[in-house]
């Protein structure tokens, strides 16, 4: 007999609470689970698809090593070993930088991340190549100015706002908040709220907005800057706020003064009056703002995202209710990395810094492919598939050709895992313990700890199980005493008081507890992410236990292992802390608990964008008349973690959409193939005519191109991608504004 669990979605970060129902250990129905506190029974296409992430045919069930041109199947014993041999042989003769890792940024699995740092951290190496770094570390570097850290990042306080500004963000698509369409919806049709909408296409979102301004590719900066110099200008910006909360207006307000606000919205094709409307709205009424990579993948991604930043500070929106607001965590979603530090790291070939404890994925392939000693040239790649997730495929296969160990660690075998030395098979987030930090709910704190509802198939292992396996051979895991190991076996408040003692007679080995913690709790409990759960719970900052004490859990040294077990006992996730709603000042990490606007760096990138600069940058050339729009969210695609394609049999999932009125001046129909060309490469998919998309415009979606059952389904759009093309400060690909020129084949 089959029978329901809960669990939650690992396709997106919402994470939405499922209920899946198993017979004959596979899943044969989803459904949204009710009882989940953030999403309230709420899932999307994708959530309810799930069993083709799950199942499919391929699935990796044992390790495999490349033996010339094919793989075959080793033991798990030999892959280990021979891996950290020449992990070790690589590092002794070339430095700990030639290593880095590549993972704990997933959609649904984060504990890798407690293990692969801390295994690269004990190499010596500090690169961690992120999918954070793909798209966000713009907007943390200039949220770490405003707050004094980047994982103090702003979201929408939505449920209290009367008007909701979404910026590039197609949320009836996309979410990026918990159950995004309804509550967009709610905005739609409220009459006492509003949504506005600024994107260049007419988008689900833009489609039932009260106002949509559609903004000229690629002039999101210009229109920011506009807004902020009318609102300055008609002196419709907060003073009182701005003379309690803010730091540096005064540095910053010239810039913007006599700046010509006409002209721009002409550049930016948009109508001045109407603009004009809007930001008088936004002076007075209660709104928040939601940006995503209609911006950080956008052109002045960087400096855009500080002018939002800015905008909303004016109008006194941050760390006010119904604003824009510091959320909760259990833990930061990353790390604060000041590039002013010359302790921070930064890359040997480019020169980027790491952001959020992060560096951008867009240079790894330069860090392989140069001559400098201290180039990269061992990989640890986990649940991320660069072949396909990151820009420019052609530069990442000719790089992976180089190096000297490529390890992938992953469910399928990928486009990634095609190229590497080693492959060795990890559990799903359905076979496993295992949970994500995304931090969207305020004031509540929640988290969900899934757990395993199938067994796997073969000899998969958790990632991190995997990662603590490589350690030991490693020889980085210190001499554990048996005492600890026997208290494990006993009870957990045992293990608690001689883990106490262990680390009082040795602290240095709290640099590698994590492993510890998998040796001896991980071994008791079955899992090793779990027992980093549990570490995790006994050393959280003061800030959470006062959430957590205001949440119902009891204050003192038994708060960690009560609120450990209430996430064992609520399979559905549990709200876990609770901030004081009417102080998300509190939360700020600046010295005089200010919100810091001035930010140097920005001034010379901030005043080099006006209407004359912008309407030269934005000529197009001949050879590229059309803009691609690289990547669309959309309900038919997952990124990479859809590998099966028949989830989206009988649609037209992956398409080329264009403007009519283009396609007929080249003489195109809806249906034809077509060959669209960049900088970078050529691919020809299948038009898609549609009034949505802007003249000039043109859109790919990201996520296709998988070779599944030997056979790729759709078409691969970062081939058309140069990853030297990238916001210059947090080196972002520039997806959303790529020149190209379409023909009919």
């Amino acid at each position: 007999m089959g029978e329901w669990h809960k669990t939650g979605c690992v396709l997106c970060a919402q994470n939405c609470g499922l209920e899946v129902f198993v017979e004959d250990n596979r899943i044969l129905k989803t459904r949204g689970d009710r009882e989940n506190p953030r999403s309230r029974g709420y899932v999307c296409r994708k959530g309810a698809n799930i069993v083709f992430h799950q199942h499919h045919k391929d699935r990796l069930t044992h390790p495999l090593k490349r033996v010339g041109a094919s793989f075959r199947e080793i033991s798990w014993d030999q892959a280990i070993r021979e891996i950290a041999s020449r992990l070790r042989d690589i590092i002794t003769a070339h430095g700990p930088k030639s290593f880095a890792y590549m993972g704990g940024g997933g959609q649904g699995c984060h504990f890798d991340a407690a293990f692969g740092v801390r295994l690269m951290r004990a190499l010596g190496s500090r690169f961690h190549y992120s999918p954070l770094a793909q798209e966000l570390t713009g907007i943390f570097w200039a949220s770490g100015r405003f707050t004094g850290r980047q994982f103090l990042f702003a979201i929408p306080d939505e449920h209290a706002s009367d008007m909701l500004l979404a910026i590039g963000w197609n949320g009836m698509q996309s979410h990026q908040m918990p159950r995004a369409p309804l509550v967009l919806k709610e905005f739609s049709r409220n009459p006492d709220k509003l949504l506005v909408v600024i994107d260049p296409r007419g988008s689900e979102t833009a489609e039932i907005a009260d106002i949509h301004l559609r903004v000229r590719p690629g002039t999101d900066a210009l229109l920011t800057k506009a807004m902020i110099a009318i609102i300055l200008q008609e002196e419709w910006h907060d003073v009182d706020y701005i003379r309690d909360h803010v730091t540096g207006f005064a540095e910053i307000e010239g810039w913007f003064a006599n700046f010509d606000a006409r002209k721009a919205l002409k550049v930016c094709e948009l109508d001045y009056e109407q603009v004009h409307a809007v930001c008088n709205l936004l002076a007075t009424r209660k709104w928040s703002m939601h940006t995503d990579l209609g911006i950080y993948m956008n052109r002045h991604s960087t400096a855009a995202s500080y002018l939002h930043l800015v905008l909303a500070a004016i109008c006194g929106r941050l760390c006010t209710r119904g604003g824009n607001i510091i959320p909760g965590h259990l833990m930061p979603l990353g790390s604060h990395t000041d590039e002013r530090d010359p302790k921070t790291w930064r890359t040997v070939a480019t020169d980027y810094p790491a952001l959020m404890g992060v560096f951008p994925p867009n240079v790894l392939p330069e860090e392989i492919m140069n001559q400098h000693p201290d180039r990269t040239r061992a990989v640890l790649c986990c649940q991320s598939n660069p072949l396909r997730s990151y820009a420019d495929t052609t530069a990442y296969e000719e790089a992976f050709k180089h190096l000297d160990l490529l390890v992938t660690c992953e469910l399928a075998f990928t486009e990634t895992a095609s190229l590497s030395h080693y492959v060795l098979p990890a559990r799903s987030g359905y076979e496993s313990w295992d949970g994500t930090f995304f931090a969207w709910t305020f004031p509540e704190i929640y988290f969900q700890m899934r757990r395993p509802v199938v067994e796997p198939a073969g000899e998969p292992l958790e990632l991190g199980k995997i990662i603590v396996r490589l350690a030991d051979a490693l020889g980085i895991i210190p001499e554990i005493p048996l005492s600890l190991a026997e208290a494990a076996s006993r009870d957990r408040m045992t293990y608690g008081m001689e883990l106490m003692t262990l680390v009082q007679e040795n602290p240095a080995v709290l640099k590698d507890l994590p492993f510890i913690l998998a040796k001896t709790l991980g071994r008791t409990l079955g899992s090793v992410n779990l027992a980093a759960l549990w570490g995790l719970l006994q050393a959280t900052p003061k800030a959470f236990r006062k959430a957590a004490a205001r949440a119902g859990f009891t204050p003192g040294v038994t708060l960690g292992e009560e609120v450990f077990q209430a996430l064992l006992d609520h399979p559905e996730g549990a709200v876990i802390g609770t901030l004081d709603a009417h102080d998300n000042f509190s939360m700020l990490a600046t010295e005089d608990k200010r919100i810091h606007v001035h930010i140097p760096e920005m001034e010379d990138w901030v005043r080099g964008i006006d209407p004359l600069s912008e309407q030269e940058a934005l000529k197009s050339e001949p050879s590229y008349p059309f803009i691609l729009q690289a990547g669309r969210h959309m309900s038919m695609n997952a990124n990479t973690l859809m590998r099966d394609p028949s989830w989206n049999e009988g649609k037209r999932a992956c398409t080329l959409s264009m403007h009519p009125e283009d396609a007929r001046d080249l003489s195109i129909i809806d249906g034809q193939r077509v060959k669209i060309t960049t900088e970078a490469g050529t691919v020809d998919l299948e038009a898609e005519l549609t009034t949505t998309t802007r003249r000039g415009q043109v859109i790919i979606p990201h996520g296709f191109g998988l070779v599944y059952d030997g056979r790729e389904h759709g078409v691969n759009v970062n081939r058309l991608t140069k990853n030297t093309y990238r916001d210059r400060f947090a080196g972002t690909p520039l997806h959303r504004f790529v020149p190209c020129r379409i023909e009919p084949m």
